[in-house]
């Protein structure tokens, strides 16, 4: 499941379970590229949050994403990992 998330809804939807919360923006060329990865993880344990770092700086400042695309991993609200740069699925699979 994929879902646009920002600062008001943040904290919620990490809690849940897995989540890979996606650091993006459009003008992103690896960030389109990794989209493609993400889509394709298909799992349904797994939710993939995108924080659109144009509209969304708070956070951007508050996980120190200063290069993009940014994922980072958490595992019932606690983050366990970090990845900067595309990634191919098996790599983001590798992050979990």
């Amino acid at each position: 499941m994929i879902i646009h998330i920002d600062n008001n809804s943040f904290d919620e939807v990490i809690k849940k379970g897995t989540v890979i919360v996606d650091f993006w923006a459009t003008w992103c060329g690896p960030c389109r590229m990794i989209a493609h990865e993400l889509e394709s993880l298909d799992n349904d344990s797994i939710v993939i949050a995108k924080v659109d770092c144009d509209t969304n700086e708070e956070l951007c400042r508050k996980f120190q994403v200063s290069s993009i695309p940014t994922l980072l991993i958490f595992k019932d609200g606690a983050l366990v990992n970090r990845s900067v740069g595309y990634k191919s699925k098996k790599e983001i699979e590798s992050l979990l």
